[in-house]
């Protein structure tokens, strides 16, 4: 938890994504995530939390349905969405607080 902690509280921007190993929109969105990672580079930070094995993170950010995710800047949840989402909207979502 600490190091979730740090990481989201870098001045870089932080997208978190909640998931689940049975959702199948979630497996979905983890090669979408490594196309954004790629555009992004270093810029950004992209981490994955699954929800079964973290749910006290999952449950203090109200994670109620996966793929949540969430877009941190110097701690502060700035951008937040349910759903597989697209490299373009994550992309732009990402460049918005570089």
């Amino acid at each position: 938890m600490s190091d979730f902690n740090k990481i989201i509280s870098e001045d870089k921007p932080t997208l978190v994504d909640f998931f689940a190993t049975w959702c199948g929109p979630c497996r979905m969105q983890g090669p979408i995530l490594e196309e954004v990672k790629k555009r992004i580079g270093d810029a950004a930070n992209i981490i994955k939390i699954d929800i079964d094995q973290n749910g006290p993170v999952a449950a203090e950010y109200n994670v109620r349905s996966v793929p949540t995710l969430i877009l941190f800047k110097k701690g502060e949840a700035v951008w937040r969405t349910v759903g597989l989402q697209q490299a373009d909207v994550l992309e732009q979502k990402l460049r918005e607080h570089i």
